[in-house]
């Protein structure tokens, strides 16, 4: 039997990478194979990509995927400065960084504020579990209101909304999944490897050792019963006939910077991926009702990504020679001489 390849004739292997170490049922195990579908259906190659994580559970996930890939695992809540140095350094690498919600909303909360707003391009994933798995369970600044751990405590502090506050900021490309949803995860992995800028991506990842019973609000249970979708997600990416049959007037098409059609099929009429405001208020009204909006949140596919507002040269920095990056002495003496 001939053995699958993709468009760039590159069988799975190669998008792959090591064996698990995750807990059994762990959701953070279903992103990363949904990251390795999008990959190998996209025709990425490997080589071209950089993995970037902090720490905890969720920053091991990039050991379990793109096994050929460039990966730099960095200290806890710095991944956003290592993922902007290699960007700007080699602005033709697609760059992945896994985060935790502890990683991000705790200590790396600066760091993801100042990504947020600058709009690298970046595919920046929050496997969120709202606890801390790696230090038994404790809630995380992402545990909703009233949540309870295993032991009974209740939470009695606001969530941080990672999705409005990334809106809020200016990411955009802003999208809540969940890792049990394989379609629409799938197809907003693929949509985000179109995309020119910060896609911020927050899927709600089930701990099945400490986050998994009933009164917590970030279970298997309670996600499929609170999922409350925005629209279904259709990708066709741009190598592929464009070509889609939806009802008039109920769907909502996106163009990507590379060409590629994204279809929001509409489940409640009248939203709009593309107003911030509104999203905003859809947040905040389905976080009011203990629900989760999912799918494409917002977008915004026409403004200029940081590397482009910067107007760097179109060579990748990182391989220019010393004369073209490091001026010579003349240059200093003559900055000298104007301010004598």
């Amino acid at each position: 039997m001939a053995t699958k390849t993709n468009r760039i004739g590159l069988e799975v292997a190669p998008y792959r990478g090591g064996k698990t170490t995750l807990c059994a049922g762990c959701g953070h195990n279903a992103i990363s194979e949904r990251i390795v579908e999008a990959f190998f259906e996209m025709g990425v190659e490997p080589s071209q990509v950089i993995k970037l994580s902090g720490i905890g559970c969720s920053s091991k996930s990039p050991a379990y995927f793109l096994g050929g890939s460039h990966g730099f695992n960095a200290v806890h809540g710095r991944m956003p400065s290592v993922g902007t140095g290699a960007m700007l350094a080699n602005k033709k690498l697609i760059a992945i960084g896994i985060s935790g919600d502890g990683d991000t909303g705790a200590i790396g909360i600066g760091q993801f504020v100042h990504l947020m707003r600058r709009n690298l391009p970046i595919i920046y994933i929050i496997e969120d579990n709202g606890c801390y798995g790696l230090t038994k369970g404790q809630f995380s600044p992402t545990a909703d209101l009233g949540s309870k751990l295993k032991n009974g405590v209740v939470n009695d502090l606001q969530p941080i909304d990672t999705c409005a506050l990334a809106i809020e900021l200016g990411a955009t490309f802003v999208a809540r999944s969940f890792s049990g949803d394989k379609k629409q995860l799938l197809a907003l992995l693929k949509a985000a490897l179109s995309h020119r800028g910060t896609v911020m991506l927050d899927v709600i990842s089930p701990c099945v050792t400490f986050n998994d019973h009933e009164g917590s609000t970030k279970s298997y249970a309670y996600v499929k019963d609170h999922d409350d979708p925005l629209e279904e997600v259709s990708f066709v990416p741009y190598f592929e006939d464009i070509d889609v049959d939806y009802e008039p007037g109920s769907t909502q098409e996106v163009t990507m910077h590379d060409g590629s059609k994204l279809y929001l099929k509409k489940l409640e009429e009248g939203y709009d991926a593309t107003d911030k405001i509104g999203a905003l208020r859809r947040l905040h009204e389905t976080a009011r009702r203990g629900e989760f909006a999912t799918g494409l949140v917002y977008i915004e596919p026409d403004r200029d990504d940081f590397l482009t507002q910067l107007n760097v040269v179109d060579e990748p920095l990182a391989t220019l020679p010393l004369d073209r990056v490091r001026p010579p002495k003349a240059v200093l003496d003559e900055i000298m001489e104007e301010l004598r």
